[in-house]
């Protein structure tokens, strides 16, 4: 893997990403989708996270699916995937590993279900793994694995026992306390955190009085998360940093100023997701600011800017905004 300018290049868990940006999970398909738009390159991309993958293969939620809103993408794909086995045998084995790294997206039902597809991916060439843990426990009446510390442990030290590839853990931002939960996941074995995962919300439809998406709710994401995703990063990095283990701060990412701003705040690595439905080929720009701004303040290292936030001093936090 080659890049521009060495200054881009991250030590993301042992594993040498070209650049800092990395492609999220669902917004690229396989790996494959945006090879047949002109221009675009993986290699412009530190890392790439594949669709969410289940051990069964799913289908996935009635339409509608996706909305646009205000700033955003209202999003309820339901992990419709082909199945662990076929992304192993059949996806993995096109894919070029030597453009870029590959981060497998584990997702699941059970303990049982993630357990069995991590194990499954890491008898594979993945990279790393993501573990989706915003996934509902059916076991559980249907409550996010993600917006409880004791069952995201739980799910982190079961994958953690089946395989020794990077583990990241994707943390939901529909929690009362992102920090600890962040802190029981450190305890269980996880290498990495991506911060965040979608907001939930809804858009309905007026004449007809029912909700436009056909799962009544979906995930938001675009710019307007992007303070929330910014404050989630800062806070978790503050339980992180002491650990050594970086952050991938994702959360509606369309300019170089705002992967900065990740940065800055506490991640290693910054995530860029809707921003591709409507500018495909927006990685070289945002590469390229980075290192704009890198020249201008004298560093040679993207890793320089990580936590480098300086917070204003004798400011009550947090506050209402009264």
């Amino acid at each position: 893997m080659t890049t521009a300018d060495p200054r881009l290049h991250v030590d993301f868990c042992g594993l040498d990403f070209a650049s800092p940006l990395v492609l999220l999970s669902g917004c690229v398909g396989f790996g494959e989708e945006y090879t047949r738009v002109q221009g675009f390159s993986n290699r412009d991309a530190g890392a790439i996270c594949l669709k969410g993958t289940t051990g069964p293969a799913r289908l996935g939620n009635p339409a509608h699916r996706v909305y646009e809103t205000p700033g955003g993408m209202l999003n309820a794909i339901g992990l419709q995937n082909p199945g662990v086995d076929r992304v192993v045998d059949e996806i993995l084995p096109a894919l070029d590993f030597s453009e870029t790294r590959f981060i497998a997206n584990v997702s699941g039902s059970s303990i049982e279900e993630y357990t069995a597809v991590t194990r499954r991916f890491d008898n594979s060439p993945i990279d790393a793994i993501e573990i989706n843990i915003s996934c509902p426990n059916v076991k559980e009446g249907g409550v996010a694995f993600g917006n409880d510390p004791e069952m995201s442990a739980r799910v982190v030290t079961a994958c953690r026992e089946v395989t020794d590839k990077p583990l990241i853990t994707k943390l939901s931002p529909n929690q009362t306390d992102i920090a600890e939960n962040a802190r029981r996941c450190i305890e269980a074995g996880t290498d990495a955190f991506a911060v965040i995962n979608t907001l939930m919300g809804m858009a309905i439809d007026i004449e007809s009085r029912t909700p436009v998406i056909g799962n009544n709710q979906g995930g938001l994401s675009g710019p307007a998360i992007k303070p929330v995703a910014i404050l989630k990063t800062h806070q978790v990095y503050q339980v992180a940093r002491a650990h050594g283990v970086p952050i991938i701060g994702q959360g509606g990412v369309t300019s170089a100023e705002d992967a900065i701003e990740f940065l800055l705040a506490g991640a290693s690595a910054v995530g860029v997701g809707t921003a591709l439905f409507y500018d495909p080929l927006i990685l070289p720009r945002i590469n390229e600011g980075i290192l704009d701004y890198m020249t201008r303040h004298g560093l040679e290292r993207v890793s320089q800017i990580t936590g480098a936030l300086v917070l204003n001093e004798n400011r009550p936090t947090p506050g209402c905004g009264c």
